[in-house]
């Protein structure tokens, strides 16, 4: 059996194991590093810790730091208020909201993680409070991220652009950025439906101090009926909103009973038989020192805009810039922040850490360079183009995009010189292929997402972003081959 072959057997061992018995993927991984690394590829260990992410282990750090720093002192809460004021209470309306962010900040040049650093953490704190899944906001995050990332002027964009003038393909700029915008768009619109976007529709507005924000039977702490509902009985009075009043003398439904049913405005709600017995959490109104701004949420208001600014304007590194914020923070407001370095997703560092590790060693073994090359050499360019496309979307999935790109396009190079297939739509596949896969829980995006989401069951979570990272890898590479190849775009 060849080292090659052998290295992806122990990859597959390794995900077993992590499934079945519960154990860190990330402490494996690192084993089976050291095992494959010195047994197999006989490497030391200065060549086993060259795929150490050790870019990626300060992003999550200092990020995940900087805001627990955040949560601590209520400027996410602030944060949270702020975004239903801007979108005048339609908490639907918060996904797209965060979609767009990420696009238009990598469209002008943000690297993928670093806008995904920033913006992550805002929007799983609000998902947390009013009850929006996780794995919606999270994805609705990334592939907002990935719609922007191919724009001519975004990093993405500038590197695809440039390894196709290197190796003298024909191009298209804009066709590469519309397609993957394109494909994000539409993978975002299913997620949305599929994951609860529906429901958060038939919620209505929320306005700031409604204790029914995150109750979309509208029922929490028995306010009044809403237009267009049953007076009430006879010898019984509307409760003032926020009070309680027993049912016998109100018409007010309580949460779970049929009246519930109805949706804000007395219209019946689609599908509000699961809103009845699933109802989201109720929202506590606002205290007044909730959205009060202190001075130490201003500073971190003052950090948060340091952080986008550092990023995207002086080309700084995220996770070093936010763990020197972080740090000039815990130094002024020390109660705020004494906690905070023990909600750093440490388990989450050495799981993307000990996977990433591994696929270094992959790396070095020249396993991944082993497979490329393997389908390269087949016959019928089709197929071999459809299997490009599954490679770097696998791949990708847990190692670098970019970097997966400039390998395997040069690998395409032949048979698109041939003209046997359309260089353009050929470019534009293996980039989409390589890039949505980004909401796995092991690349660099879905790992920020895993770190940054509060108050969840961070194993389920995990589970959720790997089943739905697989669904990806899965789909759209077919999806984008049988759309962008067969018809031989350029």
């Amino acid at each position: 059996m060849s080292p090659e072959l052998i290295s992806i057997l122990v990859l597959v061992v390794v995900f077993v194991i992590a499934t079945t018995r519960s154990v860190n993927m990330g402490a494996l991984a690192f084993a089976a590093a050291f095992a494959v690394g010195g047994l197999v590829a006989d490497l030391d260990a200065d060549g086993i810790f060259a795929g150490f992410p050790g870019d990626l282990f300060v992003v999550l750090v200092g990020v995940t730091y900087l805001f627990a720093i955040a949560r601590a002192n209520g400027t996410t809460d602030w944060l949270v208020h702020a975004a239903v004021r801007l979108v005048r209470g339609r908490v639907a309306l918060i996904p797209w909201v965060m979609f767009a962010l990420t696009g238009a900040l990598t469209a002008i040049g943000a690297v993928s993680p670093a806008a995904v650093a920033i913006v992550a953490p805002i929007a799983l704190s609000f998902a947390a409070r009013y009850g929006i899944s996780p794995l919606l906001m999270g994805a609705m995050v990334v592939h907002g991220a990935q719609a922007g990332g191919f724009s001519p002027i975004s990093i993405y964009g500038s590197i695809v652009n440039g390894i196709v003038e290197r190796e003298k393909l024909p191009g298209n700029e804009v066709v590469l950025f519309l397609a993957s915008l394109a494909a994000n768009l539409v993978i975002a619109a299913v997620v949305f439906v599929l994951c609860g976007g529906l429901k958060l529709w038939a919620r209505g507005a929320v306005t700031e101090g409604d204790s029914t924000a995150g109750d979309p039977t509208g029922a929490a702490g028995g306010s009044a009926p809403a237009a267009g509902s049953p007076a009430p009985a006879a010898g019984g009075s509307a409760p003032s909103a926020g009070s309680s009043a027993p049912a016998a003398s109100s018409s007010v439904p309580a949460a779970g009973s049929p009246a519930a049913e109805a949706a804000p405005g007395g219209a019946a709600a689609p599908g509000s038989a699961q809103l009845r017995t699933r109802p989201a959490p109720a929202t506590p109104a606002p205290s007044p020192e909730e959205v009060r701004l202190t001075p130490a949420r201003s500073a971190t208001l003052a950090s948060l805009l340091a952080l986008v600014v550092a990023v995207l304007v002086f080309d700084l590194d995220a996770g070093l810039t936010a763990i020197t914020l972080a740090v000039l923070l815990s130094t002024a407001w020390p109660e705020d922040s004494r906690k905070a370095t023990g909600q750093i997703a440490w388990p989450t560092v050495l799981l993307i850490c000990g996977v990433l590790t591994y696929v270094g060693v992959l790396d070095e073994m020249g396993t991944i360079t082993w497979a490329g090359e393997g389908v390269g050499g087949i016959g019928v360019p089709l197929l071999a183009a459809l299997l490009l496309c599954y490679i770097g979307a696998l791949v990708s999935a847990f190692a670098s995009s970019v970097g997966i790109m400039g390998a395997l396009i040069p690998l395409a190079v032949p048979f698109l010189e041939r003209g046997e297939i359309g260089a353009i739509g050929m470019i534009a596949a293996l980039a989409v292929s390589a890039t949505v896969v980004d909401v796995s829980p092991f690349s660099t995006n879905g790992a920020l997402v895993l770190a940054a989401a509060p108050d969840v069951d961070r194993e389920r979570f995990f589970r959720q972003l790997m089943v739905y990272g697989g669904i990806v890898v899965a789909v759209v590479p077919a999806a984008a081959w049988l759309v962008m190849v067969v018809p031989g775009w350029g």
